[in-house]
Formats: C-alpha cells, structure tokens, sequence
C-alpha cells in the first residue's frame, strides 16, 4: 500500500526536514503521525499526496513509484487518495451537495451517479438533510464533516487526515473520530497527523513518532507520548 525507503526531503533553503525515512503502511490500517511541530509531519503528509517530491529515496503507494510519476500522472495517482485538512478548504460559492459532488464531476462520473453516491456520502457524515446549505451555514464541525465526505465520495483506498480535529472543539472532535473509525472499518487506510493526545490514548491505532525528521517509535496501539 504505501512503501518508503530511506526518504530524505531537503528544501531549497538547506532545512531537511525527513532523514532517512523508512515504513511501511499496510491496505486498511489506521495509523497516528504524531511528533512535535517542526518534527516533519506535514513533510511526511505532503509527500504522500505528491505535494512535495522526494529529494532521495523511493516512495511507493499502490505499488507506484511516486518520486518518479510525472506532472501530468499525479491527478490520476490522486483519484485513489482523499486528503483532508485542519482548514476544510471548501468552496465557499457552491452548496455541501456541489462541494462534494465536484470530486466526481472532475473524474467525469454519470449525474445519476454522482447524485445517488453524494447522497450516501453525505448520509454517512450526518449531513443528508443539510445539502443545500452552504459552507457559511455550516458550524465549523459540520464543515469538517462535508470535506471528510468530498474526499471519500470515489471510494479512495487511502485518506490523508493533516490535523482534521486542530480547529474543532472536544465533543466535535470525538464526532468526527467516530465518522474517520467507521471509514476504516470499510477497509480504507487511514493517516492521520494530529496533536491530539486526548484521542491518540483513547482510540488506540497504530502510532508512527516524528522527531528531527526521523521516526523514533512505531507501534502498534501505541500511545501519544508527547505533553500536549
């Protein structure tokens, strides 16, 4: 599913923020990134994405060299990712309906199943009967809710989760943990960077640990270990 072997990202500017990078992430899993901020996590996300590229190393996700994919073929790599930001990144002007359904609409699905999947999706994340709203309707919860929903609407074998909860209040948070758990008990692979001790040792996957760009800890049901 997802293969890195001694990833090394170094920016422009000489800052390397992944050394030497090695894991493997297996079809269905559920995995925390976890670290102190500046660790490399959001490096380490982007990555997986093709935000950023490798400046060494090999990176493979559906047994495709990702490093080596071009331009034009990272879209084509995107169809089986759903990412997922602390920051929503909804379009403001369309309704939840069309915010979701625009994912299919790029990919050229049939309107008949655009709208019987949207329907699903949104069915899954509690929002069924707010469709028609738009995202300044919406609490900030509910918003997090629809961009969970665009981006498993084509059925994704990975999503990417970059500190999903980092804006939401306690109970919010555990809301959309539930929805993320349920996601995965369908069989899609879940990476999720997050602060959040509280859910980390609460709901217990498997913890890969981020320090100067390196993973120092990977365990299964693992705990946060980091004050928060």
């Amino acid at each position: 599913m997802i293969l890195m072997k001694d990833v090394y990202k170094t920016y422009d500017n000489g800052v390397t923020a992944l050394n030497g990078i090695n894991v493997e992430i297996g079809q269905g899993e559920f995995v925390y990134i976890v670290g102190p901020s500046g660790a490399g996590k959001s490096s380490f996300i982007k990555l997986l994405y093709r935000e950023l590229k490798p400046t060494r190393g090999t990176l493979y996700i559906n047994n495709k060299d990702v490093s080596q994919i071009k331009e034009k073929d990272v879209p084509l790599l995107r169809r089986d990712m759903g990412v997922i930001f602390q920051d929503f990144r909804l379009l403001p002007k369309l309704s939840i309906y069309e915010n979701v359904a625009f994912a299919l609409e790029v990919i050229e699905e049939t309107p008949r199943n655009i709208r019987k999947r949207v329907m699903e999706v949104l069915d899954l994340v509690g929002l069924k009967n707010k469709a028609r709203f738009f995202p300044s309707e919406l609490s900030g919860g509910e918003q997090q809710r629809v961009s969970i929903a665009r981006a498993i609407v084509n059925r994704p074998k990975i999503v990417i989760a970059d500190e999903p909860t980092g804006n939401l209040d306690p109970e919010t948070s555990w809301d959309i943990m539930r929805v993320f758990e349920e996601i995965n008990n369908s069989g899609t692979t879940i990476l999720m960077a997050t602060h959040s001790k509280e859910i980390v040792n609460t709901i217990k996957k498997r913890v890969i640990a981020i320090e100067d760009g390196m993973i120092v800890r990977d365990e299964h049901r693992g705990d946060y270990g980091y004050e928060s």
